[in-house]
């Protein structure tokens, strides 16, 4: 689970077991057999929904006890996960575990469902009730639940690490929380000379932050196909979508709902909400992460002017997957989350 700006990350507790003999056979003969024995390695079986359930049960008590021990061995090395428009690496995401402390008094993580993205990479959906507290920088916040979580698995030889997580409030449609107020743009009064250079002094003595993720050459090209994605859903262009999603689509949106259908989410985009009022739309703060050579996990910030179902629209965080088909990115899953909701 992700409290208070964290990530839980989790993967499959299966070691790869390896075996060495020796013998005064020719080197040939050597050469053969470790060919024979790298062959015969296993690959970690196509999960079920409730085998990655119970992963992620334990990376949920892992980070209610506070057992630090647990995520460095099990975080897939592609791990990423998104604050806002800034990328946070494996050692980020550790270091960010690491400084959250929580008391648990109780949860628990059911209603799961699996998407699978490709052969190689699956999400898991479900939902996270949780009564608890957690603390960082010295504040403590309460839990939110009940969250609609997910977290993306991929296989790494005999086992399945977990890359990426999120969580978002459940939230009833009819009765969404009011928009964020909005900042006071005065300008706050000068600091004297001296606060200031305390403050560039603990600035200097901060450790450097973890290395971001590596920025996907294709960051660029899906920006682009994302905005036409926002052009189609102001348009209701059904069409658009039926071509460039994929057929396992799967959509976690800023309730907390999910669509499992492909057709299910087109009819929504394109029929179900009532928009009126959309001249323009935007995506921007796009950053893209390869998981693979086909498959992009994709994170950005869309914008709409206008409203639909009666409420004003605005700025969303989305965290995307793009599957590469011939020459072409379609969507195969996407979460959804408004500033200052859930854990983003």
């Amino acid at each position: 689970m992700k409290k208070i700006g964290g990530i839980l990350f989790l993967v499959m507790a299966a070691y790869l077991m390896t075996a060495c003999t020796t013998s005064n056979t020719p080197a040939t003969n050597s050469n053969a057999n470790a060919n024979a024995n790298t062959a015969a390695k296993p690959a970690a079986a196509a999960p079920t929904a409730d085998a990655l359930m119970a992963l992620d049960k334990q990376a949920n008590d892992a980070y209610a006890k506070g057992d630090a021990s647990f995520w460095p061995n099990f975080l897939s090395d592609k791990a990423v996960d998104f604050d806002g428009a800034t990328a946070v690496g494996k050692d980020g995401i550790i270091k960010q575990i690491g400084s959250e402390k929580c008391d648990m008094k109780s949860w628990s993580a059911d209603e799961p469902q699996m998407a699978k993205i490709d052969n190689d990479n699956y999400v898991l959906v479900y939902k996270g009730t949780y009564d608890g507290t957690c603390t960082m920088n010295g504040k403590s916040e309460k839990v939110p639940s009940p969250v609609r979580a997910a977290t993306l698995y991929t296989r790494n030889g005999d086992k399945w690490q977990a890359v990426w997580h999120n969580e978002v409030n459940i939230i009833d449609p009819k009765n969404p929380p009011a928009a964020p107020a909005k900042t006071d743009d005065k300008k706050p009064a000068d600091k004297k000379a001296d606060d200031s250079k305390a403050a560039d002094k603990k600035a200097e003595d901060k450790p450097a932050a973890p290395a971001a993720p590596a920025k996907s050459a294709n960051t660029d090209a899906l920006v682009k196909q994302h905005q036409a994605g926002w052009d189609a859903f102001k348009a209701k262009d059904a069409k658009w979508f039926d071509a460039n999603i994929g057929s396992s689509f799967t959509l976690v949106d800023p309730m907390g709902t999910v669509f499992t259908s492909k057709a299910d989410t087109i009819k929504q985009w394109t029929e179900t909400m009532k928009c009126d009022g959309i001249t323009k739309t935007s995506v921007t703060d796009g950053y893209s992460v390869a998981i693979s050579p086909t498959l992009e996990l994709f994170h950005l910030k869309g914008n709409a002017d206008g409203k639909c179902d009666g409420h004003p629209n605005g700025d969303i965080w989305q965290t995307t997957l793009y599957v590469k088909d011939g020459d072409a990115w379609k969507l195969a899953f996407m979460f959804e989350m408004m500033p200052g909701t859930g854990g983003m």
